[in-house]
């Protein structure tokens, strides 16, 4: 949420903001539903100021000019009553118009309406052959002379997934990890875990998938994205991303300065309804409605130039781990209409998908000046005692099972076995998986 003062002060910046971001909103009603807010809470102050001042008169008053006093302050009573009501009222849409107020982007986020927009701003493949001339890639070293095969003929070949009666249990988009996937699962959680267990500054944590409504509020996903959301009966919701309940750990608290930045590592499961991706990857395990996930999340300084080296610092940290894994990958900055309503900044790094020809997402990086923590009340003292709200950032580290896609498909073999990852050989116990035909 952004300031109302910084609205006001800088409404045409604003404006411009929500256009680049494809975002209608009307900051003329804002205005002036905060010009009536402003006066109606003068309203409300004046006369709760003359029921308190005639509350410490009647305490010193006689008999007889109390039942003048209090006489008066019906009248008074009633007023503040009606200011009241009025305010609330007048609250209650002008909360609802700040809530949906865009933060503005950063001025090197490009123009575009979505993530056909976005533009690359870097590339990477192994040195193990991966052939990136012209713009295009085979994602097969010298010598693999076939047709790459998707993750989902991969996967059930190989006995390490079973779709048909993951569907069966959990329905639509259900799955099952079974043998080696189950294995390479878990050889992946190893892997990041000791990549960031004692990485430095990052406090690992596990954290609560079932979350109250406040710290969705606070990040963003409500109201904006609800139909995404699993809700229980009590109200709770299901998260998605390890961040909504990272963010929400020092929720209306004051930080110490000294202690900035907080870097969490965080994990949780994870759960999307993907209700706007009808018809879209409805094979497999790129899209689905439960994984896990690992997050980068930190809070730091209120300073530009801080979330600027952060968000290059968290989106490097995501590169080495795909590095490691040797996929090659590119990493692209989002256009402004492939921007979420408090993101300033987002980078979505994407592997490459052989059987799809194309780079698909793996993680995203962004960051969000104090648009969160101003919802979630997170504050510090700056060295001169002012309490300034923190700055928020967040990053993937590993989405899982989605990474399956990349890996099976880049590590495929001729005969339709997949070579393990080196880095995760040791984890594995095993170089190759290769299901045994009878």
């Amino acid at each position: 949420m952004l300031d109302i003062k910084f609205i006001r002060e800088n409404k045409d910046i604003v404006a411009a903001g929500a256009k680049k971001k494809h975002i209608d909103i009307d900051l003329d009603r804002l205005i002036v539903l905060d010009d009536k807010r402003r006066e109606l809470q003068a309203t409300f102050d004046e006369k709760r100021a003359e029921q308190n001042a005639a509350s410490d008169q009647i305490a010193k008053a006689s008999a007889e000019e109390k039942h003048a006093i209090i006489a008066k302050m019906g009248d008074v009573k009633k007023e503040l009553q009606a200011a009241e009501e009025s305010l609330q009222e007048v609250m209650k849409e002008w909360r609802l118009l700040m809530m949906h107020v865009p933060n503005v982007p950063d001025i090197s986020v490009p123009d575009g309406e979505s993530d056909a927009d976005n533009k690359e701003i870097r590339r990477w493949s192994p040195e193990s052959g991966f052939d990136t001339k012209n713009s295009g890639i085979s994602c097969l070293p010298a010598g693999r002379d076939f047709e790459p095969k998707n993750h989902v003929d991969l996967m059930v070949e190989n006995d390490m997934a079973d779709f048909e009666r993951g569907t069966k249990v959990a329905g639509f988009r259900g799955y099952f990890l079974k043998g080696d996937g189950a294995r390479l699962m878990w050889a992946l959680e190893h892997f990041v875990q000791d990549r960031f267990m004692n990485k430095e500054g990052f406090v690992p944590m596990i954290v609560p998938s079932l979350v109250r409504k406040e710290p969705f509020m606070g990040t963003g996903y409500l109201p904006q994205s609800e139909e995404d959301l699993y809700k229980t009966q009590d109200g709770e919701y299901l998260a998605g991303t390890a961040e909504v309940a990272s963010m929400g750990y020092h929720m209306d608290e004051i930080l110490d300065a000294k202690e900035l930045p907080v870097k969490f590592f965080a994990f949780s499961p994870c759960f999307r309804r993907e209700a706007g991706s009808h018809g879209k990857d409805t094979k497999g395990v790129f899209r689905i409605h439960e994984f896990v996930k690992y997050e980068q999340v930190v809070l730091c300084e209120a300073s530009h130039e801080q979330s600027v080296k952060m968000h290059e610092e968290l989106t490097e940290n995501s590169e080495k781990l795909l590095q490691e894994l040797k996929l090659p990958y590119h990493v692209v900055v989002n256009c402004g209409g492939d921007l979420g309503l408090g993101q300033v900044k987002k980078y979505d790094i994407e592997a490459w998908m052989p059987s799809e020809k194309k780079y698909r997402e793996t993680h995203s990086s962004s960051y969000f000046h104090d648009f969160q923590t101003r919802r979630l009340n997170i504050r510090y003292r700056d060295g001169g005692g002012t309490l300034r709200y923190a700055h928020s950032l967040n990053n993937t580290a590993l989405a899982m099972p989605r990474i399956f896609c990349q890996i099976v498909e880049n590590y495929q073999q001729k005969d339709g076995s997949i070579t393990i990852p080196e880095v995760l050989r040791t984890y594995m116990g095993k170089d190759v998986i290769k299901q045994e035909r009878r």
